[in-house]
């Protein structure tokens, strides 16, 4: 490495890649690799490798611009924090706090995504704050506290994937949308694993699997109870790991029975022979996994769906045992770390509940307030959106951009423009930003230090690399001036270290404890596994004994509860290195030889962090799609990601190189629906559902069900594809259905 690089992580995905950065003579950064970071081994992807060329963006935002006549004008940024200030407070005294939104991102730092919702909460004294990642990993997040009694996506290291005997992976297509990690599955199948992938399109990741399930968009639940089916019909349950570290068998064993697989074969496409085939790979070796992601998640059942994906885990006795269990790939930077800290309806730091008096209390002293001026729960992501312009009529948004991101986005748009008030931080003029009132630029990843939690909940320390340009300022610095200016003096440090530590006593003894770590331990250290509880003066500390508390803020065991601690990780005895605890520092020391906690890169394999420490099995049985075809609208639409943009394209539709390999969006569609419309490749066509229409070039593939089409979600205009998605919401993860919607595809007259 350079001397005067500087190791960081990359901006865009959950793996959070390791990359070094260095200044170059003109005056931009230049990316080089970083095979020291085990995630990624010096890989990149597009996305990443290009990353900096945002920082030097053309049309990077770099004044504050206020709306004066219908236009946004440059300001400085005294007036446009007063313009804030007075905007969010008139509103306040003429219709109380909650006529207050406050809308975040999974792109966030922790310690941005902590102070958002401390400042929504403290300062604005509103409940109505939520995030997009409501949008990304709600439903496996929710299965995962129903299943486990705590969400972490992956409750093991990405290394232990190639280790184990058979994958099944889930509606995820990682070859496109984390291009590093496709790597983990090739190394599984040169181990002599296989690889089974379910999607309802061929894509680049189902090209490798030794077994492609293609189900109807929306059947991902059928599928899994089929399978479970089989697996007890044929005998391949584990009885005494059923017995002994789960309860609620026979409910999800008699829900299972009911769906035949000749049955399961109608509902969801899938032959009764591939269904066969699945069960045979996935119980055949010692070990296997199941990892979700967006597929079975963004459903109006995906709690239940990946409840029953997690259910094939469990009775195969497979959860809580090395080399083995369910996980969920999280897709945004910080989809992980963003979920746990505050930013969510319904939540406190360290994954605490809101509505639980302990974590109130513990949260309060913290902050120093009365637990009783807290604020209830407020709405989810698109319940909020959704009531933007009547209950609540002015919006703080950070990090997002739901004009393009959003479900029914048609809608969406035109209740963001029925605000009083609109504030937008940003780093580009985004479709929403364009309809602020005040827009503030807002510095990027290389040029501010924070910290960051991957798919793993691995917590690493992504460092300031380049300066900002002049007129920039941080998301914190923001919000620490608009609390003065609001009337609340202290509190809202601007430095992110010291945002951390408040955090760290914040989330102390919570679900998400990261007590035990620090600054010092993420610049030496390749991150820090969360739980990670600080060591109590005089207490003997051993690797993943210390207890986590359960969601009402009491210890899920008792302290020194020894081999039946909550969350214990296999011991660093050399006997299995597969298993060895993944510090740098295996003398876990912070520096000054205090002992510290290791941290957890493993989950459960002593108990589960429920209160009697048994897994649960969910009772589910099969729901249809909220919206199924018909005459009028007989195909079904499902969306997803290209692997040259991310998420609604604020940042890499800026980027030449990503832009000329993905330059817009296109439909993608069978052979034998192109006859019927009489559409030729490249040819556009119309995609109308119920909630409107988009218009985007025929991409013809026998890689896609005849039944479904396929639409990437980054771009705006005509050929926005959340145009088109279904809002209905999952009743417990509040997540919409993104992933199966009916429509009819029309040729477009020229």
């Amino acid at each position: 490495m350079n001397s005067t690089s500087t190791p960081t992580h990359c901006p865009y995905c959950a793996l959070q890649c390791g990359m070094n950065l260095t200044p170059s003579p003109d005056g931009g950064v230049e990316v080089s690799e970083r095979a020291d970071f085990p995630v990624n081994r010096g890989a990149l992807c597009g996305k990443g490798r290009t990353a900096p060329a945002v920082l030097s963006s053309s049309v990077r935002l770099t004044s504050p611009l206020v709306r004066e006549g219908g236009s946004l004008v440059p300001a400085t940024w005294a007036q446009a924090l007063d313009r804030i200030a007075d905007g969010l407070s008139s509103i306040r005294s003429a219709h109380g706090p909650d006529a207050l939104g406050v809308f975040g991102g999974g792109g966030l730092t922790n310690e941005k995504a902590y102070t958002l919702g401390k400042f929504a909460r403290i300062v604005l004294g509103t409940s109505q704050i939520d995030y997009n990642g409501r949008f990304c990993m709600s439903s496996a997040a929710a299965a995962g506290m129903k299943a486990f009694g705590l969400d972490r996506g992956l409750p093991f290291p990405l290394e232990d994937i190639p280790k184990t005997g058979c994958v099944i992976l889930v509606g995820s297509n990682p070859a496109e949308t984390m291009p590093p990690a496709l790597r983990y599955f090739t190394e599984l199948k040169e181990n002599g694993g296989t690889l089974i992938v379910v999607d309802p399109r061929r894509t680049r990741t189902a090209e490798q699997a030794d077994l492609h399930l293609a189900p109807r968009p929306g059947t991902d639940l059928a599928l899994a109870l089929g399978l479970l089916h089989l697996i007890v019909a044929e005998g391949r349950t584990d009885e005494e790991y059923i017995r002994e570290r789960t309860t609620g068998w026979e409910e999800a064993r008699a829900a299972a029975m009911a769906h035949w697989p000749e049955q399961v074969e109608r509902i969801t496409g899938v032959s009764v022979p591939e269904l066969r085939e699945a069960v045979r790979l996935f119980c055949t070796p010692e070990n296997a996994m199941v990892l979700t992601a967006r597929g079975p998640e963004q459903q109006s059942k995906g709690t239940d769906t990946v409840g029953a994906w997690i259910n094939l885990c469990l009775a195969t006795g497979r959860a809580g045992r090395p080399l083995s269990g369910y996980g969920c790939l999280t897709g945004q930077g910080n989809g992980q770390g963003g979920r746990e800290h505050g930013q969510k309806a319904d939540q406190l730091p360290g994954y605490r509940k809101l509505t639980d008096p302990a974590a109130r209390r513990h949260v309060a002293e913290v902050w120093g307030v009365d637990p009783d001026s807290l604020p209830g729960p407020g709405r989810s992501a698109y319940e909020l959106l959704d009531a933007l312009g009547t209950d609540i009529r002015a919006l703080l948004l950070m990090g997002s951009n739901p004009v393009v991101s959003a479900p029914r986005a048609a809608h969406v748009e035109e209740r963001i423009k029925s605000l009083d008030f609109l504030a937008v931080c940003d780093v580009v003029l985004s479709e929403t930003a364009a309809l602020a009132d005040v827009v503030l630029p807002v510095t990027q990843w290389a040029e501010e230090t924070g910290t960051t939690t991957n798919l793993e909940g691995r917590v690493l320390l992504r460092r300031r690399a380049i300066t900002p340009p002049e007129g920039i300022r941080s998301d914190l610095e923001v919000m620490h001036e608009l609390a003065a200016r609001l009337g609340v003096e202290k509190g809202f440090p601007t430095d992110p270290e010291e945002v951390f530590e408040e955090l760290r006593r914040a989330s102390a003894g919570g679900p998400a404890d990261y007590s035990g770590i620090t600054y010092r331990r993420l610049a030496e250290e390749n991150g820090v596994f969360w739980p990670c509880p600080a060591v109590p003066d005089g207490a003997e500390d051993r690797a993943g004994a210390a207890p986590v508390s359960g969601g009402d803020g009491t210890p899920a065991v008792a302290p020194g509860d020894g081999e039946d601690a909550a969350l214990a990780v296999a011991p660093d005895d050399g006997e299995d290195a597969a298993l060895d605890v993944l510090s740098d520092d295996p003398a876990a020391q912070d520096g000054t030889g205090a002992e510290v906690h290791p941290g957890t890169p493993r989950l459960f394999l002593d108990r589960f962090a429920t209160e009697d420490g048994r897994a649960r099995f969910a009772p589910v049985s099969h729901r249809a799609v909220a919206e199924e075809p018909d005459a009028e609208y007989p195909v079904l639409l499902t969306t997803g990601r290209v692997v040259a943009q991310y998420q609604s394209g604020a940042q890499t539709r800026r980027v030449d190189e990503l832009n000329a390999a993905a330059p817009g969006p296109f439909v993608e569609l069978h052979p034998r629906l192109a006859e019927r419309l009489g559409a030729a490749e490249g040819d556009p066509v119309a995609v109308v559902s119920r909630r409107g229409r988009a218009v985007a070039p025929a991409r013809i593939t026998a890689s896609i069900r005849p039944d479904t089409v396929f639409m990437p979600f980054h771009w705006p205009g005509e050929g926005r594809a959340n145009t088109l998605t279904n809002p209905a919401l999952d009743p417990t993860s509040r997540m919409p259905e993104f992933k199966a919607c009916a429509v009819r595809v029309e040729a477009v007259k020229a």
